[in-house]
């Protein structure tokens, strides 16, 4: 194999690895020379893992021998005890975990080509070569074409591209919310309202007959491209507009969603109608809840959207705040998934003492997070990739902004506990435990000190808003973690995932 091919296989093994040691296997000792050997619970098979921040150089046991086992023998390990535990098999999920092996090579050989950008936040953001850290297939493309069809418009190797300018029709236009900043991006001619598209997601629907009736009927022109580009974010489907000399008018810097026919992780990154529905009844709930917070936490708006009648689902464009007026002045965002992969320019790479630094992050993140709930019954998704944390010139977390309306949710009572689950998971699970954990690996005699320390910082949180559901966070030995190899073996839903108990970091054992 070629360096990008050995690299790729590292990178995608790693994640499948994580799937299978939290959702399959139980450990059948402690680690041995930097190895553990695990036990798969249905088909008994042996996995000897060489541990670390990341799990990677797996051999089986043959019975006789340990085996060295490759990204493509892994993913018919999972198969294996996937069908076991379930009785299905899912060729298709197979497949998805080959594809998203190759989209990983694809990309360490077009990122080698490209050139970094100048701006921090913005390398943060197209850091995640490797991807969600605890999928099966993180980086497949599925329904997306080759990678010479997307590798243009891909966050990892650094894209930036115009955008595709339509003019529709007025009385097909359809507008909800604040969506004055769209008019700001070009020009449309009369009896037109513009409308800005993903060109990747122009594309892959050019060809449906409503789309081409569209054109034909003139309910939509086109209007060329942007004279400036976008820049591709970790969504892949969030693009960011700069604002200032960059891009000169009357507006500053601003994201822009859009729909993308594409599965990435566990959905197709269409947005659904009741997913529009769903943003404009939320979000101002959600900003009322962050402006009220006597605290630096910042909310990015998703102030309101334009679609066209007819094709509601396939060019919806949500208006997103920009970073420029909610970032504190001094301070420089980057993205919090960034953090466990590392970047040019990551703060953790400037420590000698981690303690000060995550006692900062935990004041950052948590207590806004769970004001929100307690308060004002506001469930934020604030997973890594929805967390943006501010730090200032030293590299101190100094902020927390979080970002992304689907996932926010307003908690009805008969709904609470399941809110609280999720929130847990995003919490403490996706969020503080992979940044404790690069920070154990980078600084492991101060390992033993940082849940002890977040521990204390929920306490606090509890005593302050009087909530029961942290006490008994404390108190319990499990937390709920979302099942991903599981739920996309099954086929769940993806709003609807399965999840596994694992310990809990919080508890007193810990």
């Amino acid at each position: 194999m070629n360096d990008f091919a050995c690299e790729a296989d590292a990178l995608a093994v790693a994640p499948l690895l994580n799937c299978l040691l939290r959702e399959a296997s139980l450990p059948t000792g402690r680690p041995v020379a930097g190895r553990v050997v695990h036990r798969l619970r249905a088909t008994g098979r042996l996995l000897s893992i060489r541990t670390g921040h990341r799990p990677g150089a797996p051999e089986f046991w043959t019975g006789s021998i340990w085996q060295p086992v490759r990204h493509g023998g892994l993913i018919g390990l999972a198969a294996e005890e996937m069908r076991a535990v379930t009785g299905h098999d899912n060729a298709a999920l197979a497949a998805e975990m080959t594809a998203g092996r190759e989209a990983v090579e694809a990309l360490l050989a077009a990122r080698a080509r490209a050139t970094p950008p100048d701006s921090l936040w913005l390398r943060s953001e197209q850091a995640l070569v490797m991807g969600h850290p605890y999928h099966p297939a993180p980086k497949a493309r599925s329904g997306g074409g080759p990678p010479g069809a997307w590798l243009r418009y891909a966050p990892e190797a650094y894209a930036r591209f115009p955008l595709v300018l339509l003019g529709v029709r007025e009385d097909a236009v359809v507008d909800d919310g604040d969506t004055r900043a769209l008019d700001t991006l070009g020009r449309a001619p009369g009896g037109h309202r513009l409308l800005p598209v993903h060109p990747w997601q122009l594309d892959l629907t050019r060809h449906l007959p409503a789309v081409r009736a569209a054109f034909a009927e003139g309910r939509l022109v086109h209007l060329g491209r942007t004279p400036w580009d976008a820049r591709a974010t970790a969504s892949v489907r969030t693009v960011h507009v700069p604002g200032g000399p960059e891009r000169p008018g009357p507006s500053g810097d601003l994201f822009l969603k859009f729909s993308l026919e594409v599965q990435i992780t566990n959905d197709i990154r269409r947005i659904r109608r009741h997913e529009l529905r769903h943003v404009r009844r939320t979000d101002p709930l959600v900003s009322a809840a962050f402006r009220a917070m006597d605290g630096p936490a910042a909310w990015l708006s998703e102030r309101g959207h334009r679609t066209v009648r007819g094709l509601d689902e396939t060019f919806p464009v949500l208006v997103r705040d920009g970073l420029d007026d909610h970032v504190l002045p001094g301070a420089t965002a980057m993205l919090a998934a960034a953090l466990t992969e590392g970047f040019d320019g990551d703060p953790l790479d400037r420590l000698t003492d981690p303690l000060p630094w995550w006692s900062a992050y935990l004041d950052c993140v948590v207590p806004p997070v769970l004001e929100a709930y307690a308060r004002h019954g506001i469930a934020v998704e604030c997973h890594l990739q929805n967390t943006l944390i501010a730090v200032d010139p030293g590299g101190i977390p100094v902020q927390a902004v979080f970002r992304d309306t689907e996932g926010a949710r307003a908690i009805p009572a008969t709904l609470r506990e399941a809110a609280w689950q999720r929130l847990v998971y995003c919490l403490v699970v996706n969020n503080l435990t992979e940044i404790a954990n690069v920070l154990a690996h980078r600084f492991p005699r101060a390992a033993g000190a940082l849940w002890p320390t977040a521990r204390r910082e929920f306490q606090r949180c509890g005593k302050e808003h009087g909530l029961p559901e942290i006490t008994a966070l404390l108190a319990a030995a499990t937390v709920p973690c979302k099942a991903n190899l599981l739920s996309r073996w099954i086929d769940a839903d993806g709003t609807e995932p399965r999840y596994v108990p694992v310990p809990n970091p919080l508890a007193v054992h810990s």
